[in-house]
């Protein structure tokens, strides 16, 4: 793992391996505490900023985080560090709100049960101090406007008891002086002013009786509202949703078409890719994952159950059936087996902030993929090398199926993914780096640490020379001799947009890391 080799066109710059340490957790088990399955965490995502953080569960609820460790000093850490500020502390969330964004449905059509389970969420660009973002289940995609509204209530009236009339009772009407004053019809009386004017005078400080109400806001309160609903338009489960840098549209995609959506137009959709043979017998693969380009809002790339990755430009047709480019890597040859195309299926893909490189995770590897070269990957991270003389037994139990995700730092110089055993792995992807970190999803990260073999890298005969990086590869059992869980496995988790801060999911807690 610890290799010499370099790496072609690997992101450039300095990695030294970091310090995890534990931030936080929400949703924190006691022992032998039983996990409702509704309860489970299915979605993260941190928001452009990093001020705020969302999680979608299995019981279609969305709930917001928002960062307090920023608003104590009055500025963004960025800020506070061009200021010299002392920064002791470490990111801090707190709970902001949350909402019940899908509720389980039942398709009469097609006799199908539609799950209310949050598959994915994205954040929307906020504006006049309002948050906005889609979040989806397998059919149905939702917008959302989560803003804070003040609760104004008639506090007091402004009447002083003691300064009322005669004997201190107070008028009943601050609109009528005389029951005479009306006529029928509207009509006004023409003496009015000379009536007012003769029996009735205005003090010096003004009429103490006039009752007017005092509304004062005594709180705030966030409302979730549902702004839209993008419904219909997707005959297999929703895998992936992505927002356009243009800040107008985004995509849907499910397992044989991506659709393009206008945030503001929920009633049609322009369907750009779909890969549905004719004959469905035909059917060799499916879409598994589709991301927008981060700053060109023409391109964007989906991945297929055949480890593939095919790179699209939205301006060369309406119906994008040819890709722009295709990355995929060639097997060696001999080595095909039975497992070879399902451990080989992309379960996530992941453009880097400035869009020059793709991190893509399958069942056994990350691989880092470089947009301007597509005759391989630059760079591949073995996650579950240790696994494979045991993928009779996973494919069984239906574990060799499960969709890990993956994330890039802000600054590209890492990528990480999660594992079985609620174990994450952080891998340091610039050239020649042998940073590659287990560490487990509890409040001691590095109780189960692994040591890595100081085995040599494994370099793979190609025109190009790429490093291949191997994670813990014990036989099934960690170092203090723990055999693996496969029935406690960290799916979900994202990186902070501009600091070294990791919130990965372990059932129904979210545990939040820094460095």
């Amino acid at each position: 793992m610890n290799g010499g080799d370099e790496v072609v066109a690997a992101p450039v710059g300095t990695s030294q391996p970091l310090d995890w340490k534990f931030s936080q957790v929400f949703g924190e088990r006691t022992a032998g505490e039983e996990v409702q399955e509704v309860d489970i965490i299915s979605a993260i995502e941190f928001d452009k900023t990093g001020d705020h953080l969302a999680t979608g569960d299995r019981g279609g609820r969305v709930v917001l985080f928002e960062r307090t460790d920023t608003k104590d000093h009055g500025g963004s850490r960025r800020d506070l560090e061009r200021m010299d500020y002392p920064i002791s502390r470490h990111p801090e969330f707190r709970y902001k709100t949350e909402f019940q964004s899908h509720e389980p449905e039942f398709d009469y059509l097609k006799s199908l049960e539609i799950e209310e389970k949050i598959n994915k969420i994205r954040w929307c660009q906020a504006a006049n101090g309002a948050l906005f973002l889609l979040s989806t289940n397998d059919k149905t995609i939702k917008y959302w406007k989560v803003q804070e509204k003040k609760i104004k209530k008639v506090s007091d009236m402004n009447l002083d008891p003691s300064k009322a009339f005669g004997n201190g009772s107070v008028a009943s009407s601050s609109n009528s002086v005389s029951p005479k004053a009306h006529l029928a019809n509207g009509g006004y009386p023409s003496r009015l002013y000379g009536y007012l004017s003769s029996e009735f005078s205005f003090p010096p400080g003004g009429i103490p009786s006039l009752r007017l109400p005092m509304v004062t806001s005594h709180e705030t309160s966030l409302m979730a509202r549902c702004r839209r609903v993008y419904a219909h338009a997707h005959d297999y489960h929703i895998n992936s949703i992505s927002n356009n840098s243009d800040g107008e549209t985004f995509i849907s995609a499910d397992d044989l078409r991506i659709n393009l959506w206008n945030l503001e137009i929920s009633s049609q959709s322009f369907n750009i890719v779909d890969v549905k043979p004719a004959n469905m017998e035909d059917l060799t693969e499916v879409i598994t994952s589709a991301e927008f380009h981060p700053t060109h809002c023409n391109m964007l790339a989906y991945s297929s159950s055949k480890g593939s990755i095919r790179l699209i430009d939205l301006r060369q047709s309406a119906l994008c059936d040819s890709h722009a480019k295709l990355f995929e890597e060639q097997e060696a040859p001999g080595s095909r087996s039975f497992f070879t195309e399902i451990i080989a299926s992309i379960s996530d893909i992941k453009f880097g902030k400035d869009g020059r490189y793709i991190l893509s995770r399958d069942y056994m590897t990350l691989k880092l993929w470089d947009i301007n070269m597509d005759s391989g990957p630059v760079s591949t991270f073995q996650v579950h090398e240790y696994l494979r003389p045991k993928l009779c037994d996973l494919y069984e139990n239906d574990s060799i199926f499960d969709k890990f995700e993956c994330c890039l730092s802000g600054d590209g110089l890492r990528v990480a993914t999660g594992s079985y055993s609620n174990l994450f792995r952080v891998f340091g992807c610039t050239q020649g780096s042998p940073e590659a970190t287990t560490l487990e999803a509890s409040k001691n990260p590095m109780r189960r640490q692994v040591q890595t073999p100081s085995r040599p890298s494994r370099s793979i005969s190609s025109s190009i020379t790429r490093v291949v990086r191997r994670g813990a590869e014990s036989p099934g059992v960690d170092a203090n001799g723990n055999s693996f869980d496969f029935s406690t496995k960290l799916l979900h988790l994202a990186w902070h947009p501009t600091e070294n801060s990791i919130a990965c999911a372990a059932a129904n807690s979210l545990y939040m890391y820094y460095a």
